[in-house]
């Protein structure tokens, strides 16, 4: 958190200083940003040659603008300052390759150097997030350092840096930096070098820690014995779904399940939350760009809607779910099911009530607080209407349907199960009601917004018909009606479609969670193989795996043939004991949430792959 000089405050976005290379210092006194300038959020977001910054005007923005700026990479989007102290490389943009970090705790015998990175833990004046400056020149007996958001006054004419720190030399050549404040701590440096003599450790990453780990519990007879509850209407609906009390479709997997290691959790949580930050930066930047916006195949009367929803609902998206490949090869992510996902009571509820019923007690449900953290997202709209929970007429959708009107419930809210749409009329004021006369305020849905979408591209359901009172809405009236607000956002379309996959890949270039896409097939995907993938596909459709040898190793059919494609770099499921493992993640309001996975005999994960329960490890 910055602090104000007693006089001479400059205000948001005005110049304090110039750094070395060039590189402009701007105020971040957010009390004074001018709303003609800023109107919205994205606004507000920092790119350099079409690379994502940071968020204007803070410190870890400023930091990477300087880098890529004097030394041509950049480290990875961080949560918080403090963290980078814990990074490990920085990605050369220009050479397009990893480069060592190392770290040197305040009191190393490596003595800072011009260019390094200087770290504040979190506390004190920077409460929560920590802080990072630039070290520009370095003295016995002081450094200068360049910055951002730490204070808003104007740096003295002719000056190239931000402030002094004072420093002393220990008699063994320790070298160690006072404090400015005494709340506050600084962690050291880090200083991009091959050499990581006088570094601090960190315990180096293992790479089996992301090999899932197949377990089998002991039957004693409980297989044929019931542990759902019928009567509770989600259950009651799974069983008649999986016609028994089973987690699995298949015989042979009644007593499965996985494990990971809490190392695997924790970076999966991790992962989780920078990743929806930078689907989100994505988003953002394809709604400013509309020639990246005409790769996502929406039709044009709609992409205002999306762009009012984008200012208005960013922060109204109530869970999402992410598909990642996890082994020892690695940790990527596929793709963001960022509209309508599902898998949701799977591991919200039925896996941490079958590793129950089979007394698996060593570890703990890695969805054990998904409906916690649901029940949260829900609490945070303050909603004030009946929320409809609109399904399609199928088993699969209706105890789905029935688990999220369960978490909307627990949050306080009265929800009507409405299936189908038959059930929905106008009524006079040409409101839609339900059957009991409630007109439709609030909807979750289980339909994806690609299903209204394609109303309007055959010309269905966009406009009223002019008997429209003799006929049900249609699935565009009700989404797309300017009267009734839809979780989730129809925002939504923008990181779900596979078109925002070449997009992130071109916004964080080499980043350790993605795979290389491309909306044509590039000579680097030619040489790893690749995934072809319909922008709009769901459940696995229309999905093949080709290799580096440009042979087809797997391909599902669907309906999504004719659509348009992007390419992705081939990276497969482990296979594990002759099946396919997919870890999933799902979040709520953006963050971590819980973990499951899917299995298939396959290396294509569809709507018909089973779920298996997870557990994460206690070790």
């Amino acid at each position: 958190m910055a602090k104000h000089h007693i006089t001479g405050d400059l205000p948001f976005g005005e110049e304090l200083g110039v750094a070395p290379g060039g590189v402009i210092s701007y105020s971040s006194d957010y009390n004074t940003v001018d709303d003609s300038i800023y109107p919205s959020r994205s606004h507000f977001r920092s790119y350099v040659d079409g690379i994502y910054m940071g968020y204007k005007w803070q410190c870890v923005e400023f930091t990477r603008r300087w880098l890529y700026t004097n030394k041509g990479y950049i480290f990875n989007d961080v949560a918080m300052a403090y963290e980078i102290f814990r990074l490990r490389y920085v990605r050369d943009l220009v050479n397009n390759k990893e480069l060592p970090l190392n770290a040197f705790s305040n009191g190393s015998q490596r003595h800072p150097e011009p260019g390094c990175l200087l770290i504040w833990d979190e506390g004190g004046e920077f409460v929560e997030t920590g802080h990072v400056a630039i070290i520009t020149e370095v003295f016995e007996d002081k450094i200068r350092i360049v910055e951002q958001n730490q204070d808003f006054g104007k740096w003295p004419d002719g000056q190239n840096f931000s402030r002094e720190i004072k420093a002393k030399v220990g008699i063994a050549g320790d070298y160690w930096l006072h404090c400015p404040s005494a709340e506050s701590t600084i962690l050291g440096w880090v200083i991009q070098t091959n050499d990581p003599t006088h570094a601090t450790r960190f315990d180096a990453p293992d790479k089996e820690m992301f090999n899932i780990i197949p377990c089998e519990a002991k039957d004693d007879g409980k297989i044929n014995t019931p542990w759902l509850n019928l009567a509770n209407e989600d259950e009651n609906a799974f069983v008649d779904m999986m016609q028994g009390h089973k987690l699995s479709c298949a015989a042979s997997s009644e007593l499965k399940y996985y494990q990971l290691s809490a190392a695997a959790k924790e970076a999966l949580e991790s992962a989780t939350d920078e990743l929806h930050q930078m689907f989100m930066h994505a988003t953002d930047y394809a709604l400013e760009h509309p020639e990246l916006l005409t790769k996502f195949t929406l039709p044009d009367e709609i992409l205002t809607k999306i762009r009012t929803s984008w200012a208005n609902r960013k922060n109204q998206l109530i869970t999402s779910r992410f598909d990642f490949a996890m082994s020892e090869n690695g940790l990527k992510v596929y793709e963001y099911n960022c509209d309508s996902a599902s898998c949701y009571m799977e591991v919200g509820k039925v896996q941490g009530k079958w590793l129950k019923h089979f007394d698996v007690k060593d570890g703990y449900d890695a969805g054990g607080e998904l409906f916690k953290h649901l029940v949260k997202a829900w609490k945070s709209c303050k909603i004030n209407s009946i929320i409809h929970v609109l399904q399609d007429d199928d088993p699969e959708e209706t105890y789905h349907a029935l688990f999220m009107k369960s978490a909307i419930e627990a949050a306080g809210y009265k929800c009507e199960l409405v299936k189908g749409l038959n059930s929905l009329r106008w009524n006079s004021s040409t409101e839609i009601e339900d059957c009991k006369g409630n007109v439709i305020k609030w909807v979750w849905k289980t339909w994806a917004w690609e299903t209204a979408l394609d109303e309007l591209r055959l010309d269905e359901g966009s406009q009223k018909r002019a008997d429209y009172l003799n006929h049900p809405p249609s699935l565009a009236n009700v989404l797309l009606n300017d009267d009734i607000m839809v979780f989730e956002p129809i925002w939504t379309l923008i990181p779900s479609n596979k078109a925002i996959l070449p997009i992130l890949c071109s916004l964080f270039p080499n980043h350790p969670l993605l795979l290389n896409a491309d909306f044509e097939i590039n000579t680097e995907l030619a040489n790893s193989g690749y995934v072809v993938k319909p922008i709009v596909g769901r459940c696995g459709a229309n999905i093949q795996l080709i290799d580096q040898h440009q042979k087809t190793i797997a391909e599902k059919p669907g309906q999504f043939d004719g659509r348009d494609k992007i390419y992705q770099q081939l990276f497969p499921l482990p296979c594990i004991n002759n099946l396919y493992v997919q870890v999933c993640t799902f979040t709520a309001q953006g963050n971590y949430a819980g973990s499951g996975v899917r299995v298939d005999s396959t290396m294509i994960i569809g709507k018909d792959s089973d779920c298996i329960a997870l557990q994460v490890c206690h070790k």
